[in-house]
């Protein structure tokens, strides 16, 4: 299995202000749907941050999202050691396939990969 990317997820109500202020940093924002958020550095496009209000289809917000190359691969891998699935495993309408799994210290990780 391979990491694609790494992104923390912010929540936040302040998306304008964080464009803004992350901008001074180098971060572009690359993907907007309203109640999500995405910059990116236009250098190194895999350095990433998210600003959410609320995840749109999820009953939790996810602390960070990790994309993988094989979605199912993993999600196999973590319902066998026995972990807490907080989303099931699905197909979003904006393209990409994941679940959202709790890790040892509590934080939710949304697992995805693009369809």
């Amino acid at each position: 299995m391979a990491v694609h990317r790494v992104a923390p997820n912010i929540v936040s109500e302040a998306a304008r202000e964080s464009r803004e202020f992350y901008g001074l940093l180098g971060f572009e924002e690359v993907m907007n749907h309203g109640w999500i958020m995405t910059l990116a550095s236009p250098s190194n496009p895999t350095a990433q941050i998210s600003f959410m209000s609320s995840d749109k289809t999820a009953p939790v917000n996810p602390d960070l999202s990790i994309e993988v190359d094989d979605v199912d691969a993993v999600h196999a891998a973590v319902l066998e050691q026995g972990a807490e699935i907080v989303h099931p495993l699905q197909n979003e309408e904006w393209g990409v396939r994941r679940f959202m799994v709790r890790d040892p210290n509590g934080r939710v990780v949304n697992v995805l990969g693009h369809i």
